[in-house]
């Protein structure tokens, strides 16, 4: 990997990361979609069907995996969370990019989205506490740390460039 992207559900880790390697001409993973190939089930129904445990067994083994890989990975909201994914976060050696947002942004860009397990299952309140909670994790992990609410995904690919000296 070169970069890791990491944040809170819908701080733009797939739009960016995607993106970010397009401009560096290399491979994008995004860790969730890599489980559901792997597990040939959505997040969804892996929760519904086998819990949050058992999910965050397969991102431990699949972190582990995609670390290995070159490329851009985007990280799930949760997978920083769980200490033996910090840890390998935090041992990689690779720079790791928060994609910081404020609660009003994440709310626009998640109330819709029927996707995300902890959406459907937590209300307002609850979201909020856990991006509070979640905040110093990413924080703790990060290298780079880019505040997303006020810049287009182009922009917020440039200051990852630049920052990383890889423009």
């Amino acid at each position: 990997m070169q970069v890791i992207l990491i944040g809170f559900m819908g701080s733009g880790k797939t739009t960016i990361g995607q993106l970010l390697a397009r401009t560096l001409a290399t491979n994008h993973i995004d860790l969730d979609e890599f489980i559901m190939q792997k597990a040939q089930q959505s997040i969804t129904e892996i929760f519904a069907t086998k819990g949050e445990t058992y999910f965050r067994q397969l991102e431990q083994l699949y972190l582990k995996q995609t670390l290995k890989l070159p490329g851009v990975l985007s990280t799930g909201g949760g997978t920083p969370i769980i200490a033996p994914n910090a840890a390998l976060l935090a041992h990689s050696k690779i720079p790791i990019v928060w994609l910081s947002t404020n609660i009003q942004t994440t709310f626009q860009r998640i109330q819709n989205d029927t996707s995300r397990p902890l959406v459907n299952d937590l209300d307002t309140t609850a979201l909020i506490k856990l991006q509070k909670k979640r905040n110093p994790l990413y924080q703790a992990l990060a290298n780079i740390i880019i505040p997303t609410d006020e810049l287009t995904p182009q922009q917020i690919v440039a200051q990852i460039q630049r920052q990383l000296k890889l423009a």
